[in-house]
């Protein structure tokens, strides 16, 4: 890697403490509030890097303490989940430039009942879908969007817009905090591949939404090359401000365990950066003494989307890229991920594993969880799907105490609940609920119930 002595160019950091640097090792330190998403030398993906030793001024039960302070306070910005970890995410950012709405802090669920059918009764759900616009992605656009701010009182700034390419999520918590930022957005969806909630919700905060005839690949294409031009930033998780948000969760999943590591998280994937980002903020913590240990990382893909998958499979020889099949995990329907290396190095460093689940596995798999009170997104259920199948092949044991990452709020896909509870799916559905329409007489409705309970 870097140099700590390289030379720092176009910074505003005053500490030259937190900077953008090359992932692959390329010499050069870059301002954060600095336009570029590639290194210039040799256009691998960027990382925002911060030095170890200022932090280590405090140790690490320091660091615990001001942590546990802060969590969902109300003093500004630090209530917020990530903007609690300022030190550990975007130190000089000022804190009048911070567009938070209170992400993160969200419920790690002890799925007691689901845990003891599957044979792992220490499993616990992190309900990232408990977010202001219902998925995970708030935790890294909080930051994006309050750097382009930041950016944008700064003399010569280029930037008068941010843009992505999505398949939902990503666009609605960029509108969300573009809108409340007051932040042109333009948007790039694949034509009738989202949800009409999640297409409804970039719409409905103001944002240019540009429907394609493409996938998401086509859209992250055209996006690349409308964000050339500095005054369109991109915000796709290619830019690695994005991951200094994403990075929180880890943390506060081990915060929420009293700074206690779990043996396992298991995330879906498409892009790679939230594994990427788990990896990170694990790092830091055991680069800072707060931790002595890593969990084991788990990236769930679509078996229709699975290119991550097929690289582990040939033991990361090479990069796989597929033309994405339909999925009911639609977000993560991805055929040549951005992130790539960034979570190769993340599986690696933590001797984790990537797996994959069929259409009919993810359903089932979250129909099954739906049973025992949650309320599972698809791709909740291709994490399901695949802690399934670790257990059951003896990889996860018993005794580990195992974290599902759900990455998005099941209201986003209401769509897809139906379907199945209407047996529209291509598939057998087996746990389907359908209401029971009755005429209004009570014999009727006794008989019904009777029928019901006696089953």
């Amino acid at each position: 890697m870097p140099s700590e002595t390289a030379s720092v160019a176009n910074t505003d950091d005053a500490s030259n403490d937190v900077y953008f640097r090359c992932f692959n090792g390329c010499e050069g330190r870059y301002s954060v509030f600095e336009v570029m998403y590639r290194c210039p030398k040799c256009d691998s993906l960027l990382e925002v890097h911060h030095q170890r030793e200022p932090l280590k001024r405090k140790s690490a039960a320091q660091w615990k303490e001001i942590l546990n302070s802060r969590a969902s306070t109300t003093k500004w910005p630090y209530g917020s989940g990530v903007w609690g970890m300022k030190e550990w995410v975007i130190p000089s950012m000022d804190s009048e430039n911070v567009v938070s709405m209170n992400e993160g802090n969200t419920n790690l669920f002890w799925a007691d009942r689901l845990g003891q059918q599957l044979g792992v009764p220490d499993l616990w759900i992190k309900l990232c879908g408990n977010s202001h616009t219902g998925s995970f992605k708030d935790l890294g656009m909080t930051v994006l969007v309050s750097v382009v701010k930041q950016m944008m009182t700064m003399k010569d700034n280029p930037v008068k817009a941010v843009a992505c390419a999505s398949t939902g999520d990503t666009s609605a918590a960029l509108a969300a905090y573009a809108a409340y930022a007051g932040i042109p957005a333009v948007i790039f969806l694949p034509a009738g591949k989202v949800s009409t909630a999640q297409l409804i919700q970039p719409v409905s905060n103001g944002a240019h939404v540009l429907a394609l005839d493409t996938d998401f690949d086509g859209c992250m294409k055209i996006v690349q090359e409308v964000t050339q031009d500095s005054s369109i930033y991109l915000a796709n998780s290619m830019n690695s401000l994005r991951i200094e948000g994403q990075k929180t969760v880890g943390i506060e999943i081990v915060r929420q365990f009293n700074w206690e590591v779990p043996d396992w998280i298991i995330i879906p994937v498409g892009n790679l950066g939230n594994i990427s980002a788990l990896h990170k903020g694990f790092q830091l913590m055991m680069d800072l003494g707060v931790i002595d240990k890593m969990p084991r990382l788990v990236a769930a893909q679509a078996a229709q989307a699975d290119p991550f998958y097929r690289s582990f499979k040939n033991n990361f020889k090479e990069k796989v890229a597929v033309t994405a099949g339909e999925t009911l995990a639609n977000a993560i329907r991805i055929g040549d991920p951005v992130s790539y290396d960034k979570a190769v190095a993340a599986v690696k460093a933590t001797h984790g594993i990537v797996e994959q689940a069929t259409e009919t596995e993810l359903a089932q798999a979250a129909a099954q969880a739906d049973l025992t009170g949650m309320y599972c997104c698809p791709h909740t259920g291709v994490a399901m799907a695949v802690l399934k199948k670790l257990v059951a092949d003896g990889t996860i044991k018993k005794s580990d105490r195992t974290v599902v990452i759900s990455t998005a709020h099941g209201l986003k896909f209401t769509d897809f609940k139906v379907n199945y509870h209407e047996s529209k799916l291509a598939m057998d559905c087996t746990m389907a609920n359908p209401p029971k329409y009755l005429p209004a007489d009570a014999n009727a409705v006794k008989d019904e119930i009777a029928k019901r309970l006696e089953s």
